[in-house]
């Protein structure tokens, strides 16, 4: 319903020319009737050229050329689990170059566990886990989660946290049985030059086997850093390959996490730019930079700290089923069954869209320009200006409506095969490969691989998932 009720800029232009159009038109509308009147010529044909220029001059078509395909993109997107606000994000994401991810919940299946306890002094596991928990319960950060969970799982029941603070990008703090609590990122917990060697040894080591490392302090001295690890999406290696064919350009890595834990992931990933330890302020600047470089860039996350840079992008999209309440309002996009899948094949929607935009202004153009032509230098019968004029009307209109196939989700799905290779010859092979891929679309389905009869029927047979609506708040601010 928004959607429909937000005009694409297309669409603002449009109607923005066509009040001066129309003007133009009836002033030549008035001329054609009355300067042959002026000069002696019979008001029978006079009149009825006047008529048919009017008729075959209105701009309907034109009119109706840009809504139909945008609002049948959108309707498209929703019954395939994305939902798109508007259909000015749709136009935006047609024209996008570049695509950023953050790691947890987006790139990972955002149901992180706890691996490893790694206590100092003489606290033991269960009661750094039991301080732990406290402090994270009121979070919904997925390492918060993950911790409590891991709690539970041992038969711990987490103690009532007082005093509970979020710092988004940093960690909580909270009061457990009148100690404070402290748990979060490194960088703010254990900081350069705090004198806890040992401590600050841990963090390398669990940074190094990949592990997302917090500390937990109680009374402002570490008593445990905690390994956390999280399993990749199995859609994501898939997902990264497409964008690369289908923008040109490798996605791009923006994470509160260690650069180590990061820099594993996107290897596995194909992602060769990684941008790691970001607060969020730190993603928006990062936004900011690849876009004072021309690049028109969508952003895809899921957490509070995700948010600003959601707002900031050209794009911002959200993973609905553990996106936070803040993400979701913020994001133009969202993504509802969190199938990373989906987002090549909006890209490849919204592109097709655009391109049936285009068609179908050169297709009302033209009618107009031929009608009104043979109306002026000719004889136009007036039966036929009308047949002209409410043809190239139901074209334009059955042309965009094209897009509320089923087909048409399907197609968007296998435009952007995968690929493996590097920037510049992606960018160089793309059109080649694409066009191979609707020459084997477009074959007989007997003529198909079997491996490609199989893809589409997993993709035909997928189900939707539910929405899942989380706090606002955030555990260890590291995503």
């Amino acid at each position: 319903q928004h959607a429909s009720a937000t005009k694409a800029r297309t669409q603002l232009f449009i109607e923005k020319i066509e009040q001066r159009y129309s003007l133009a038109m009836v002033t030549a509308t008035l001329a054609l009737f009355t300067v042959p009147l002026l000069l002696g010529a019979d008001l029978r044909p006079t009149l009825l050229r006047a008529m048919t220029f009017m008729i075959v001059a209105s701009p309907c078509a034109v009119v109706l050329a840009t809504m139909p395909p945008l609002l049948s993109a959108v309707a498209t997107a929703s019954r395939n689990g994305v939902l798109v606000k508007s259909t000015l994000v749709l136009e935006r994401l047609a024209t996008a170059t570049h695509v950023a991810f953050d790691k947890t919940g987006t790139l990972t299946d955002g149901n992180p566990r706890l691996a490893r306890i790694h206590t100092l002094g003489t606290a033991t596991e269960d009661d750094v886990l039991a301080y732990a928990a406290a402090a994270e319960d009121p979070s919904e950060h997925p390492l918060a989660r993950a911790i409590v969970s891991a709690a539970r799982d041992r038969g711990i029941t987490p103690h009532a946290a007082e005093d509970f603070t979020s710092q988004p990008g940093r960690g909580v703090t909270a009061r457990v049985n009148g100690q404070l609590v402290d748990i979060g990122s490194p960088a703010q917990f254990l900081p350069i030059g705090s004198h806890h060697d040992d401590a600050a040894n841990l963090v390398t080591a669990t940074e190094n086997a990949g592990y997302t490392a917090v500390v937990v302090r109680i009374d402002a001295t570490p008593a445990a850093v905690l390994a956390l690890t999280d399993q990749t999406r199995p859609d994501a290696a898939d997902t990264i390959a497409r964008l690369t064919t289908l923008t040109g350009n490798r996605p791009v890595l923006l994470t509160g996490d260690n650069p180590r834990a990061a820099t594993r992931l996107a290897t596995g990933l194909g992602i060769t730019d990684v941008r790691a330890s970001l607060l969020p302020q730190d993603k928006v600047d990062a936004v900011r930079d690849l876009e004072a470089t021309g690049d028109r860039l969508v952003v895809v996350g899921d957490g509070v700290n995700d948010a600003p840079a959601l707002a900031a992008a050209h794009v911002g999209i959200a993973m609905g089923r553990a996106g936070s309440d803040l993400a979701l309002d913020t994001a133009d996009a969202v993504i509802t069954r969190d199938e990373l899948a989906a987002l090549p094949a909006l890209i490849a929607l919204a592109r097709r869209a655009r391109r049936l935009v285009i068609a179908n202004l050169a297709v009302a153009a033209t009618f107009i320009a031929v009608l009104a032509a043979w109306d002026l230098f000719a004889t136009l019968p007036l039966p036929l200006g009308v047949a002209g004029h409410e043809g190239s009307t139901i074209i334009v209109g059955l042309n965009g409506l094209r897009l509320l196939r089923t087909h048409a989700w399907h197609r968007a799905q296998h435009t952007t095969p995968t690929s493996k290779k590097p920037d510049h010859q992606a960018r160089s092979t793309a059109g080649a490969r694409l066009g191979n891929r609707f020459r084997v679309l477009r074959s007989p389905p007997s003529k198909r691989g079997t491996e490609e009869r199989s893809a589409l029927s997993e993709r035909i047979s997928s189900v939707a998932g539910t929405w899942r609506n989380v706090a606002n708040g955030d555990a260890v601010g590291m995503g």
